[in-house]
C-alpha cells in the first residue's frame, strides 16, 4: 500500500487526459465508448466502473495528490490505519485502545477493519466541520468578522 503520486514532470499530462476524460464522466453512456490499446494492437473495452475509478484516480493525482488504493474487504495494521488516516500509529492504538475504533487481534496483532476506519474517519470529518461551524458562528456573534460590504 504504497501511495503514488505524479511526479512533476508528468503532471501537465496527467492534467491533460482528465481534461480529456472529464466530460465523459458525467455521462456514463459516452463513458461507455472508452477502449485501451495494448501494444500488441488489441483492443479492449473499458467497463464504465473502471472508467470512472480511473478518472477519479487521475483528478487526484493531476491536483499533486498522492493515491493509495485499498480493498473495502481489507483487514489493515495500525501501520496501514495511521498512514490512511495521516496520523502517527501510535495515535491509531490509542484511538483502538479508548475504543473509539472497533478491531481485532491476530494473535499479538491488532487488525482494523476498512469499513471500520473509513466509518470512524467519516464521523471525525463531520465533528470537524459541526466544530468550525461553529466557530464561526460564534466569532460572527461577537464581531470577530468585519462586515463586507456588498457591491452594487
Amino acid at each position: 500500500m504504497t501511495p503514488v503520486t505524479a511526479p512533476e514532470d508528468q503532471r501537465e499530462g496527467v492534467t491533460a487526459l482528465l481534461n480529456l476524460l472529464k466530460p465523459s464522466a458525467s455521462q456514463p453512456e459516452a463513458a461507455e465508448a472508452y477502449k485501451l490499446l495494448t501494444p500488441s494492437n488489441e483492443v479492449i473495452e473499458l467497463p464504465v466502473s473502471v472508467f470512472l475509478l480511473l478518472e477519479r484516480i487521475i483528478e487526484v493525482l493531476a491536483r499533486g495528490d498522492a493515491i493509495t488504493l485499498v480493498p473495502v474487504g481489507k483487514e489493515l495494521t495500525t501501520q496501514q490505519a495511521a498512514n490512511i488516516l495521516n496520523v502517527s500509529r501510535q495515535y491509531v492504538v490509542r484511538l483502538l485502545n479508548e475504543g473509539r475504533i472497533p478491531y481485532h487481534r491476530t494473535g499479538t496483532h491488532r487488525r482494523i477493519r476498512m469499513e471500520d476506519l473509513l466509518a470512524w474517519k467519516r464521523q471525525r470529518d463531520r465533528d470537524r466541520m459541526a466544530s468550525l461551524d461553529d466557530l464561526s458562528r460564534l466569532s460572527q456573534e461577537f464581531g470577530g468578522y468585519e462586515e463586507i460590504p456588498e457591491e452594487g
